[in-house]
């Protein structure tokens, strides 16, 4: 299985003819010590990246560090969460997506 590197510049804030542009992220984390996924929704994904690998969040601190292999953007918080909550549901979508990532 090949090993994917995701480039997490420039992230959260862009600009657009002079409005600054807040997005939101889902994205798929995989520990690298134990090869469990984490799925979870931010605004600031660099932030939280780094959070998780640091062990500053309880839910996934027991398996640090985190490779982060797989985000999406969103201009919208609802459009995130529900695309955060379908993941999470770990049906076809969720499925599906670790087809598309080689790992299933």
């Amino acid at each position: 299985m090949a090993s994917m590197q995701v480039s997490i510049q420039p992230f959260a804030k862009g600009w657009i003819q002079n409005h600054l542009v807040i997005m939101f992220y889902i994205y798929l984390l995989k520990s690298t010590s134990t090869g469990r996924f984490y799925i979870g929704y931010t605004q600031d994904l660099k932030r939280r990246w780094s959070e998780h690998s640091q062990g500053k969040v309880y839910s996934t601190r027991r398996f640090t560090p985190w490779k982060l292999v797989y985000y999406e953007a969103y201009p919208n918080k609802a459009q995130a969460q529900l695309r955060e909550k379908k993941l999470k549901q770990y049906g076809s979508s969720y499925t599906g997506l670790l087809k598309r990532l080689g790992y299933k």
